[in-house]
């Protein structure tokens, strides 16, 4: 959701440390280096869509890479791209290179991928937060339970209100997208029975990248009364976090730690852990279990909030700040995880 910040969310570009391979551009297949110097061991290789730098959500996928490697005494590779084709050839090298599992991350490769896995069927693929159309044996995906962090987000909203009004700004009003907004508003129920919430969506011509709609929607909601507010506006998350900091509301972030874009305003953010799964991803592939999409959830570690992972006190998120609210999460946490609580999905509707 906040990945990207040409369609998605914000990308911060920078070079990726510690000897990963930077492949962008006509130079993708020539820029090839391994991490480590050469292996007898399997070669893991990853496909980023934008530049990794600062981003904690594609340095988390490298992270997951890095341990697949390691744990399989290997080496890993990384191909960063900046645009379309940058993509295309990134994703063409990787396939040159044949090495045991090529990881991309986002909706953006899934066409690039079914054309791949159809040329070439002895190479393996695990596709991150997204999936093709068509099932393929050689394609394997990781797709997150968002709706079920989201929900606690609501339940922090529910006990964090003071005008009982909690509200989402989300990009599109589609089953997919109000997985970012119905279980908030399902989530401030549950520990707020009598609390209301509205859900404004950016749409336009620009949902994924229009912060100034997205702060017009957000302060729509707050002169109305809405104190707590989910982000679900991609790139437009920093809009509804300055109209949250201008009249003195609070905001929850998704992804990563939004915390630091705005400390004081925003009160937690709802994660994915995409080293998790590219870790897990690939045990799946080399297990022979390739070709499946596995979902990653709250039971599974792959969503969880910045409130509920270690290292909250210094993560300058205002739950930090209220370790009661948080005790109460951790149980509602634990009875989605044991199956007690089933948070519905808008997206299975």
């Amino acid at each position: 959701m906040y990945r990207r910040s040409r369609s998605r969310a914000l990308r911060l570009t920078a070079t990726v440390a510690g000897g990963v391979l930077l492949a962008t551009g006509c130079n993708a297949a020539a820029a090839k280096k391994e991490e480590g110097g050469k292996s007898a061991g399997p070669v893991f290789t990853l496909v980023t869509p934008d530049a990794v730098g600062q981003n904690e959500f594609l340095k988390l996928s490298v992270d997951g890479l890095k341990a697949a490697a390691k744990a399989h005494s290997g080496s890993s590779k990384v191909y960063e791209s900046t645009d379309v084709a940058s993509r295309q050839q990134n994703v063409q090298a990787a396939v040159d290179a044949e090495p045991k599992a090529i990881v991309l991350v986002g909706f953006e490769f899934a066409d690039l991928v079914a054309q791949q896995a159809e040329a070439h069927p002895e190479q393996q693929f695990l596709v991150v937060d997204a999936c093709t159309k068509q099932a393929y044996p050689n394609v394997s995906c990781a797709v997150f339970r968002e709706h079920e962090g989201v929900f606690l987000a609501g339940a922090e909203a529910g006990l964090l209100t003071k005008s009982g009004k909690v509200g989402a700004v989300d990009v599109l009003d589609t089953p997919q997208f109000r997985r970012y907004s119905d279980p908030f508003a399902a989530g401030a129920k549950r520990t707020a029975p009598a609390s209301e919430s509205t859900t404004r969506f950016v749409g336009g011509q620009s949902p994924f990248n229009d912060s100034a709609r997205a702060k017009e929607q957000a302060g729509s909601l707050i002169s109305a009364g809405t104190d707590q507010l989910m982000a679900a506006a991609a790139a437009g998350n920093y809009g509804v976090f300055e109209a949250a900091k201008a009249k003195g509301a609070f905001a929850y972030g998704v992804d990563v730690n939004q915390c630091v874009s705005a400390p004081g305003t925003v009160v937690d953010n709802v994660i994915k852990k995409t080293d998790v799964a590219v870790q897990k991803g690939i045990e799946q592939v080399l297990g022979g279990a390739g070709g499946q999409t596995v979902s990653y959830g709250l039971k599974e570690g792959g969503i969880s909030l910045t409130g509920l992972e270690p290292g909250v006190a210094e993560s300058q998120c205002v739950i930090a700040q209220h370790a009661p609210v948080l005790d109460q999460v951790k149980r509602l946490r634990d009875q989605i995880v044991s199956g007690e609580l089933k948070v519905d999905d808008p997206a299975a509707k």
